[in-house]
């Protein structure tokens, strides 16, 4: 018997949203490291948690060096630019709400430090 179709809507249970999204995580870089076996790709895959943690999967472990630029035309190499900056505005972007979140959740702890300091 198969299951049955699961509507796709965001779960307000707290425990159970994680518990979902760590066996979804789980079976999305098993999926992703499938596909870079059986297809010969290369696949990469980055995912962040709603609480702003990384989780990453990389086929190939290839870090660009200075040697392996000098053969990239001259379009290639703005379009590599173009996309680190775009990976950098988003990993800026994501640090930001980071670490909003982080002061929001030790805010209180700070206000009763602070108040502890003035008595």
């Amino acid at each position: 018997m198969g299951r049955g179709k699961v509507e796709l809507k965001r779960i307000e249970n707290k425990i159970n949203r994680q518990v979902t999204f760590a066996k979804r995580r789980n079976g999305l870089l098993k999926k992703a490291y499938e596909l870079s076996v059986l297809c010969d790709a290369e696949v990469a895959l980055i995912l962040f948690s709603s609480r702003g943690k990384l989780y990453e999967f990389s086929s190939t472990s290839r870090n660009l060096l200075g040697e392996e630029l000098e053969a990239l035309t001259t379009k290639e190499l703005e379009q590599l630019e173009r996309q680190l900056e775009n990976s950098l505005k988003q990993i800026r972007s994501n640090k930001v709400l980071v670490r909003s979140r982080v002061g929001v959740a030790f805010e209180p702890h700070s206000v009763r430090l602070s108040k502890g300091n003035l008595s």
